[in-house]
């Protein structure tokens, strides 16, 4: 009996530091939640270029008032999004993805039972851009901050991938159920898929490590849970005032409102309508922008390596330059078929469409300094305003001149002017002198860093 027992033990002890390793870390689920909470968020932000046409055929809705709904969506995705990170600070992010989610789903539902643009406005514009504004990056960079030490940057990257993921995996499914059921019957399936999301992220989703007893993936040691900064709201609003005194925010800033406007704004938002208009069947015209988004991805990393090794400034007046002449060219290229330019269109646009986040990131890093994340939140909300805008002068000029010729030549115009402006920002290693006079913010801690 005694011989047997301690080699039982040493067996058992043996077996659990045998499979020790084969064991996943926690994190990599919460990861894996976190993207797919992403890619259900990000489907919704497809879905207003897929509805022009139905609602102005069965409302009679002019389609500047159906894009003033999609403005206020993407205004109120980028305004939300630098309180976000505070929030879940303050409250928890299994809380705020929860609330998020249940707000989402709210609007929704409510979309289906409208009978006013007003209502649009408000049920899809307000609460689900509120909702899917506060699933965006600065969600993805707190789970990698909390869950993550080693990988963060890869796990970053692949959550911020999956916003075009899920528009690669929604727009054409979503495109066929709109051609063959109706608009309603999409919206439903996309709250009900929102509604998976709640019960996998109530299930799964934990705000850190500490909450079930684990370190950090790749932590050398327990890390406790970060004490709850309940001032971190007043610090975004404070970096705002004191950024805004900066030309070099407002030349950052400018250059990204019109890669809002010239993505978000216009190619999400019309390109489906108006390649509808040149005779492009539906499900067509909804694949060829979900293959913008397969070759976003691509774009993106390739933008990233070459932030690292070439001037970002250069990088931008490059981007911009392209989109230029692409969308330049664009009006040439519709017709009721997707021919071999459009496609080459769609590949080389694609590559453009997020590669100017890479350097925009690190320009605001190498100006603002420990401010640069919370600036670049600011940024980006100015984005959100840019697509916003884009959105409804694209729907009045359709109304008004019964094409969408103008917007393109306009959208390619501003890109030329956003080339212009991203000349003009700060060397690496210099300042901005109104910002140097500019109150100085104390730079966040660990804690806060990450989705600020």
């Amino acid at each position: 009996m005694t011989s047997t027992s301690p080699s039982r033990s040493t067996r058992k002890t043996a077996s659990r530091a045998g499979r020790a390793p084969a064991r996943v870390h926690r994190a990599w689920l919460i990861a894996l939640v976190a993207g797919a909470t992403i890619v259900a968020a990000a489907a919704f932000a497809a879905m207003p270029g897929l509805l022009v046409d139905p609602l102005h055929t069965e409302y009679e809705w002019s389609r500047g008032s159906i894009g003033a709904a999609a403005s206020v969506n993407m205004v109120v995705y980028g305004l939300i999004a630098p309180f976000a990170a505070a929030l879940m600070d303050r409250f928890g992010i299994r809380r705020i993805a929860l609330a998020a989610l249940a707000t989402v789903i709210a609007g929704a539902g409510l979309t289906t039972v409208m009978t006013a643009p007003w209502q649009l406005t408000l049920y899809w514009g307000l609460l689900v851009g509120a909702g899917t504004g506060s699933l965006a990056m600065t969600f993805a960079a707190t789970i990698a901050d909390n869950w993550f030490v080693k990988r963060r940057g890869l796990v970053i990257g692949a959550l911020t991938g999956a916003s075009a993921f899920g528009q690669l995996v929604f727009l054409p499914a979503l495109a066929w159920i709109i051609d063959h059921q109706g608009w309603r019957p999409a919206i439903v399936t996309l709250a009900l898929t929102a509604f998976v999301m709640v019960l996998l992220v109530a299930l799964v989703l934990r705000d850190h490590p500490a909450d079930v007893g684990q370190r950090p993936y790749g932590a050398d040691s327990f890390v406790s849970r970060p004490r709850t900064e309940q001032g971190a709201a007043r610090r975004t609003v404070r970096v705002l005032r004191d950024s805004v005194r900066s030309r070099q925010f407002w030349l950052l800033a400018g250059t990204f409102a019109v890669c809002g406007a010239t993505t978000n704004g216009i190619m999400w938002t019309h390109f489906v309508p108006a390649a509808q208009d040149h005779g492009m069947a539906v499900t067509v015209a909804a694949a060829l922008v979900s293959a913008i988004g397969v070759f976003s991805l691509v774009g993106t990393i390739v933008s990233g390596w070459l932030t690292d090794r070439f001037d970002p400034r250069g990088l931008l007046v490059a981007y911009y330059l392209g989109r230029a002449v692409l969308l330049a060219a664009l009006p040439a290229l519709f017709g009721p078929d997707a021919g071999a330019a459009l496609i080459a269109f769609v590949v080389v646009f694609g590559l453009l469409d997020v590669a100017t986040v890479p350097p925009t990131i690190l320009l605001c890093r190498r100006v603002f300094g420990a401010d640069g994340a919370i600036v670049f939140g600011w940024v980006n909300a100015v984005h959100q305003v840019g697509a916003g805008a884009m959105a409804v002068f694209g729907g009045f000029t359709r109304d008004v001149t019964g094409s969408y010729g103008p917007v393109w030549f306009m959208a390619a115009a501003v890109c030329a002017v956003a080339a212009v402006l991203a000349l003009q920002i700060a060397r690496s290693g210099e300042s901005d002198p109104a910002h140097d006079r500019a109150p100085t913010v104390p730079p966040c801690n660990d804690g806060e860093q990450a989705g600020k």
